[in-house]
């Protein structure tokens, strides 16, 4: 790599750090030693350490939410849109949401864009189950019953079996979707 690193590259070098290594790693200069460049050029891109970690943050939301609500948005089918949004988040490994998650419990910048991102994901899933027809009440608890399971799958290091992991991603689109 060269001096002619973007900000994009530093935040995407960042999140595979933050994955990897921990909150604790995302520092300028072990970071720029990785990239093979000066410090000088995180500093072209961020004002400092907190405003690159905001960035970062907010980069994390794009790709943890939005990128996430937009393919299953895209790819609605035959199949309702949560059942594709609970085979898509409960199929892939989710090291950077523990990263984020464990960053968060000692950073309020970080809590932050967890609490966005919580009620961000919420509201989207309480709105897929509405359209499913199930009544605002019903469709709020299984949206946070939902969200609960997402979130113990997330923070868990056991990975099911692929037959086992499969029933039980059935399991919950057939509690999401059952009749109230």
């Amino acid at each position: 790599m060269n001096d002619q690193l973007s900000q994009q590259d530093w935040l995407d070098q960042g999140l595979k750090i933050l994955a990897g290594k921990g909150f604790t790693a995302l520092k300028a200069e072990p970071m720029a030693k990785v990239m093979g460049v000066s410090r000088g050029s995180f500093y072209w891109h961020f004002a400092d350490v907190a405003a690159f970690h905001a960035e970062l943050l907010k980069r994390w939301r794009e790709i943890a939410a939005e990128q996430i609500i937009t393919g299953v948005e895209a790819s609605v089918g035959d199949e309702p849109a949560i059942a594709v949004l609970l085979r898509r988040t409960l199929s892939i490994r989710l090291t950077l949401e523990r990263a984020v998650r464990s960053w968060a419990a000692s950073s309020p910048l970080a809590r932050q864009a967890v609490q966005a991102i919580d009620k961000r994901r919420l509201g989207y899933i309480e709105g897929l189950l509405a359209a499913q027809g199930l009544p605002a009440a019903p469709a709020q608890a299984r949206a946070q019953v939902l969200y609960w399971a997402f979130l113990g799958y997330a923070l868990s290091d056991r990975q099911l079996p692929p037959e086992q992991q499969q029933n039980v991603i059935n399991e919950l689109i057939r509690i999401a979707l059952h009749e109230p």
